[in-house]
C-alpha cells in the first residue's frame, strides 16, 4: 500500500501544484524522487507532529493542498488537538496518512502499533476516514481523496500488502466494492483485512455457506446507501478490522443495523481491547486474536449453528 500512495501523490502533485508534502522524520528514500522532482514543496518537519499538523492547517488555509505523513499512532493521536483545532474546526483540506495501521509495526510494540486512530478520527467533526483495503484501493483513494474539499484521514498498511482486485478501479467515497457473490454472510471488511476476506469465503465455500464479500473504504461517512441492498436476503453479516473493537469499522456498522432495527445476526472480527503484552509480527497477533482466514470462518459458521 505504501509504494501504491507514493505513486499516486506523485501524479496529483504533477497535475496540482498546490500538492505539498510533510513528514515527521519519515520515509527516507521512498520520497527521494518526490522531492528531487517538487522542490519546496517537500517538507520534513522533524520529529514534531503537532507543529506539522498546524502548518498543513496554514498551508490548506492559504489555498495549498497538503498531506501530511507518519506512522498511524503518530499523526493522529499525538497531534491530536491539532487535528481537531486547525484542520476540522477550520474544515481545511488537509489529507493526513497514518501508514502502518493495525498490527503492522508488530514487533516494535503498543507504541507503534494502529488500534485506535479510526475510532479518534471517526470522533471528529467533519472527519472523512478512508482505510483502502489493498493498492489498487490506494491509488484510486489518493485520487478521490484530492477532489475532496475538507480534512479527510486514509489509513494505510505498511508494504507487501497483496493486490486483491485484478486491477486498477474507480472508487467513490460513498459507495462500496464487491468483490465476491454470496447470499447466506456478508463479510463486510476494511482496510489491510480484505485479502482475509476473500479467503474466509473460500473456506465458508467449502462447508456450504455462501459469503458476499464487500469492501468499505469509506468508514466515515458510512456508505449506508451503498450498504442496504447488499444486506438484504442474507441471514448474517460480519465485519472485519484490524483495529480495535471499540469504535471502529464494526463499531460504525453496528450503530447503523441497531438504529435500523435489523433482525440479522452480526458479528465484529477486531483487536481486543488491550494493549499487547507480547511483541510479535503482524500475522502472529493475528492468530492470536482469531483473525486468521479460518478462524473467522469457525466463528461465522457457529452463526448458523
Amino acid at each position: 500500500m505504501r509504494n501504491a500512495f507514493v505513486r499516486a501523490l506523485t501524479e496529483a502533485a504533477a497535475r496540482d501544484p498546490r500538492v505539498v508534502f510533510l513528514t515527521a522524520d519519515l520515509g527516507y528514500r521512498l520520497f527521494d524522487d518526490f522531492a528531487r522532482r517538487f522542490p519546496g514543496r517537500f517538507l520534513n518537519a522533524g520529529v514534531a507532529e503537532a507543529n506539522m499538523v498546524g502548518v498543513a492547517s496554514g498551508l490548506a488555509l492559504e489555498g495549498k493542498r497538503p498531506v501530511v505523513y507518519s506512522i498511524a499512532p503518530f499523526v493522529t493521536l499525538r497531534c491530536y488537538e491539532q487535528v481537531r483545532n486547525d484542520v476540522c474546526y477550520n474544515g481545511a483540506p488537509v489529507l493526513l496518512v497514518g501508514v502502518g495501521g493495525g498490527w503492522s509495526y508488530g514487533p516494535n510494540g503498543p507504541t507503534h502499533h494502529g488500534l485506535e486512530d479510526v475510532a479518534a478520527m471517526r470522533a471528529l467533526p467533519r472527519m472523512t476516514v478512508v482505510c483502502p483495503g489493498d493498492p489498487y484501493e490506494t491509488e484510486a483513494a489518493v485520487h478521490v481523496l484530492f477532489a475532496h474539499e475538507g480534512p479527510a484521514y486514509l489509513r494505510l498498511g505498511r508494504a507487501g500488502e497483496p493486490a486483491v482486485h485484478p486491477g486498477p478501479i474507480q472508487l467513490r467515497l460513498d459507495d462500496v466494492l464487491v468483490l465476491r457473490e454470496g447470499h447466506d454472510v456478508v463479510l463486510l471488511s476494511t482496510g489491510n483485512m480484505l485479502a482475509t476476506a476473500v479467503a474466509t469465503a473460500d473456506v465458508l465455500a467449502g462447508v456450504g455457506i455462501g459469503a458476499r464479500v464487500v469492501s468499505v473504504p469509506t468508514v466515515k461517512p458510512l456508505p449506508v446507501a451503498a450498504l442496504a441492498p447488499l444486506l438484504r436476503r442474507v441471514r448474517a453479516v460480519a465485519t472485519l478490522e484490524e483495529h480495535s473493537l471499540v469504535g471502529g469499522f464494526g463499531t460504525a456498522v453496528a450503530e447503523y443495523l441497531a438504529e435500523r432495527g435489523s433482525p440479522l445476526r452480526f458479528r465484529r472480527f477486531a483487536a481486543p481491547d488491550a494493549f499487547a503484552a507480547v511483541c510479535g509480527a503482524q500475522d502472529w497477533y493475528r492468530a492470536e486474536h482469531g483473525l486468521t482466514a479460518a478462524q473467522i470462518a469457525a466463528a461465522v459458521t457457529a452463526l448458523f449453528e
